[in-house]
């Protein structure tokens, strides 16, 4: 993490409260993968806990790998529709510390699961189809999109977390996130 920039010496939380969970997850050909997430510690269990019920109703995540492998770089790890965790980053036009950096959330499929500006945009051109959320969902790729009545929200608030798509002013269909336990 520290070497490839994930993880920088100002970061909000310390390295060794940060663990490495191995989850299974069935991918976009329907094939059982590993992948890693980096946490908190104090929701690992949680989160084993989480991808193991996600695996059980058969939710399709199209990969999972720690953040690093795309140089820390949102954009580049959205555009390959990777499921990360952890990355020492501030939100996004603000001087305030994401939840990430604090190992406290989690992003699901974000291609399929965009985050929506108060203006109804997003980063990604291979979003634009999932700006809206809708109930036909034939292709692999639409049962891949996360909304209110989604069983992958529900899992997620069994354990504590909250959804960004409930958010009122913008929508974050991608993330989930637990409250912080300390400041």
């Amino acid at each position: 993490m520290k070497k490839q920039g994930s993880y920088k010496t100002n970061c909000p939380v310390s390295y060794k409260d940060l663990k490495i969970v191995v989850v299974d997850y069935l991918d976009f050909d329907n094939n059982i993968k590993k992948g890693s997430l980096i946490v908190h510690k104090k929701i690992s269990k949680k989160v084993q806990m989480i991808f193991d019920e996600l695996l059980k109703i058969g939710y399709n995540i199209e990969r999972i790998e720690p953040i690093y492998n795309y140089q820390a770089d949102d954009y580049i790890s959205i555009k390959h529709n990777n499921s990360s965790a952890f990355n020492c980053r501030k939100i996004a036009t603000t001087n305030k510390w994401s939840n990430h950096a604090y190992g406290l959330a989690i992003d699901i499929n974000p291609l399929q699961n965009p985050f929506v500006s108060k203006d109804g945009k997003v980063t990604h051109k291979g979003s634009v189809n999932y700006i809206q959320r809708h109930k036909n969902k034939k292709t692999l790729h639409d049962k891949a999109m996360i909304d209110k009545d989604s069983h992958v929200v529900k899992i997620f608030q069994k354990y504590g977390f909250k959804w960004g798509g409930n958010w009122k002013s913008v929508k974050d269909y991608q993330h989930f996130e637990h409250p912080k336990f300390y400041k």
